[in-house]
């Protein structure tokens, strides 16, 4: 993907409404769509946004086999709301038993370098395999989440994956999210109003206090990026 392209892509969708982001989006017909989501606010936004449209993308999850209950229940009801497929990517169940044979069910609390194994069989790997055949990858990434996080655009191209990437909500602010999730009566994970504002696996998610980012409650024992490396990996854009 050209980076002049790109940019050129970014300036038609700078400062355009979801619908307007989405509509350019599908008259490029760059091939087959799909969302991964993760069930979060910003994912729900882009979820509803989807389903209610009708639109042709596929949207999937990775079940890591370490969510929350929580995470689950709005999983549910979000597909008795909507009545559409939200298709599962779990592990491969040989290598999760490898991994645990050999470091137990919690190495990732060890180091960085075995967090990020953890992370790249229960979530990387099963994503290589959702986004097979894939040619546009849409995130609910949002700029304000991170300082990393800031540096994408709405469109871009992942070299690591091999396609383009669009994020509708990079510039949105979390106050834009819980806004359009309250309108639209979005189902939303309890874990929100109990503190939690990033929400992973379980064992490596907690609430933030008054005041930290947003990132913070990930793998809050290690001093890192905060990532998973689902989006870590390097970007092409303007």
């Amino acid at each position: 993907m050209e980076k002049e392209y790109l940019e050129k892509l970014n300036k038609k969708v700078a400062h355009k409404t979801l619908a307007e982001a989405f509509e350019t989006l599908i008259e490029l017909r760059l091939g087959k769509l799909a969302f991964s989501t993760s069930f979060g606010q910003e994912d729900q936004v882009i979820t509803d946004f989807i389903f209610k449209n009708n639109l042709p993308v596929s949207v999937f999850t990775l079940d890591t086999g370490r969510l929350f209950e929580e995470t689950y229940e709005v999983y549910h009801k979000t597909l008795i709301q909507y009545k559409k497929p939200i298709t599962p990517f779990f592990p491969n169940a040989k290598k999760v038993e490898a991994l645990l044979e050999a470091k137990g069910p919690s190495s990732f609390y060890d180091s960085v370098a075995n967090r990020k194994e953890c992370c790249g069989i229960r979530k990387v790997d099963p994503l290589q395999r959702a986004l097979q055949g894939v040619d546009v990858w849409i995130t609910g990434l949002r700029g304000s989440q991170s300082y990393y996080r800031e540096r994408h655009q709405v469109f871009e191209f992942d070299s690591s994956f091999g396609l383009i990437k669009f994020n509708p909500l990079i510039h949105w602010s979390l106050e834009e999210v819980i806004t359009y999730l309250n309108k639209n009566k979005v189902p939303q994970n309890s874990l929100h109003a109990k503190g939690f504002a990033s929400i992973g696996c379980a064992p490596c998610t907690r609430a933030i206090e008054k005041g930290e980012d947003i990132r913070s409650g990930r793998w809050w024992w290690e001093n890192s990026k905060k990532e998973c490396g689902l989006h870590q990996t390097q970007i092409a854009k303007s």
